[in-house]
Order: C-alpha cells, then structure tokens, then sequence
C-alpha cells in the first residue's frame, strides 16, 4: 500500500505545487470556473495520474475518481474564499486531496491490482523528499507569512531571491540529516545569521526582524519534517 501511497501523491504534489505557476492560481481566484487555468490545472492533474500508472486500464478508475476529486474540492475552495482565510483554506484543501488518495490507495490494495509501475519503492521516497523540500515547503511558508504585510518597509530585493533562498537552506539542511551530519545545520544557522545580522541592526522596524525570524524557523522545521519523514519511509521500504 505504500507505493501506491507514494506514487499517487507525488504527482499530486508535483500537480498542484511544481506544476502550478502563481498566475493560474490568481487567475482561479478570480475567475473561478471560467478561468482556461482552472481546467489546465485539472487537466494537469489527469495526465500526471496516466503518466504515474501507465496508462494501464485496470488503473484508469481510480485516475477519474481522483480527478473528478479534485476538481470537485477545487471548486469548494473557490466558493469558500469569501468566508475563509488563506491558511484555512490552503490547509483544508491540502487535507482533502490526502484523505481522497489513501481512500483510492486503500480500495486499490484491497483489489490487488499489482504494481503499477517499474520504479524502485526508494526513487519515490527521493522525489517526495525534494519535491517537498522545494516547492512544497515554499509554497506552505507563502501561505502562512502572507499574514504579515511588508510592504510598507524601504529597500527593494532580487525577483523572488527569498524563495530560492529558502529552497537551497532546505536542501542543505535535507542533506545534512540524511548524511547524519547534524553540525551542519549549525553551521547553516551560524552563517545565515552573520548576513542577515547586518540587515537586521540597520534596520528599526521590529516587524522586520520578527518575520525573519519566523521565516527562518518555519523553514528549516519544514525540512526537518520533511527529512525526518523521508528516513522513516526509507526504513520502512527497506
């Protein structure tokens, strides 16, 4: 059960945070149904289940039942914007499409079907590891700080420089505990606050300082997780 577990959820994951530029998220938002986005990001999500099971007919069920999941908590999530916020809703939704995934992984084992295709159990476990590492903790770090507004604070930064940023933090950090090297992160730590310290002492606004901070923790707990997970399903598939 856990690699189909595995599969079904990285091309979710891929689906709706590699795959899914900011611009059809806008777009959705304020199109809703009428937006050609809305239908890319499903149609998206189709070729993804195909691609991931082969396009094997015993599979092709379960691919349309979650599709039609899909679209079918998508379009909650846009009637239900008026009345929720940001993090409810991203959470919500996320919580949804997970529940809908092991039900079809759990009715799919019960069948026994067979393996679906040749990869090794390890190589899913890999690209989960990064693929949540990198967009996905990004995309849940956006969500949770779009709470606080900055704009209101002097100085301009590179087009999306704390993004990259964070992703390369996270993949040091993702390393270091696979390799049991637990010093680096401290040193990780050690170095990105030598160069925030200067930003940080010129700077009076408290606001500032306070967002670096939660930033910082919030993503290097996310890899964390995110390690400490990855090993667990490694051991488990061993």
């Amino acid at each position: 059960m856990m690699l189909i577990i595995l599969q079904l959820l990285l091309a979710h994951l891929i689906g709706d945070f590699v795959l899914q530029p900011q611009s059809w998220v806008e777009s959705k938002e304020k199109k809703g149904l009428k937006s050609k986005h809305f239908w890319l990001h499903i149609g998206v999500h189709l070729i993804l289940l195909l691609v991931i099971t082969k396009f094997k007919l015993e599979v092709l069920p379960y691919v349309i039942a979650l599709t039609i999941s899909h679209l079918i908590i998508d379009i909650l999530k846009i009637k239900l914007k008026p009345i929720c916020s940001s993090i409810v809703l991203f959470f919500g939704d996320q919580f949804l499409h997970l529940v809908c995934i092991l039900v079809a992984a759990a009715v799919y084992v019960r069948l026994d079907l067979g393996s679906l295709i040749n990869f090794p159990d390890k190589g899913f476990v890999v690209l989960l590891a990064l693929v949540c590492t990198t967009y996905v903790s990004g995309v849940i770090m956006k969500v949770v700080l779009s709470r606080w507004d900055l704009s209101d604070l002097e100085g301009e930064a590179l087009h999306k420089a704390g993004w990259y940023i964070g992703i390369l933090e996270r993949l040091f950090i993702l390393g270091f505990v696979c390799l049991n090297y637990w010093a680096g992160i401290g040193f990780l730590i050690a170095a990105k606050s030598i160069f925030r310290f200067s930003d940080l002492s010129r700077s009076k606004d408290r606001k500032l300082t306070e967002y670096v901070l939660i930033g910082t923790l919030l993503s290097y707990g996310l890899a964390l997780v995110t390690a400490a997970a990855s090993l667990q399903l490694w051991d488990l598939l061993s």
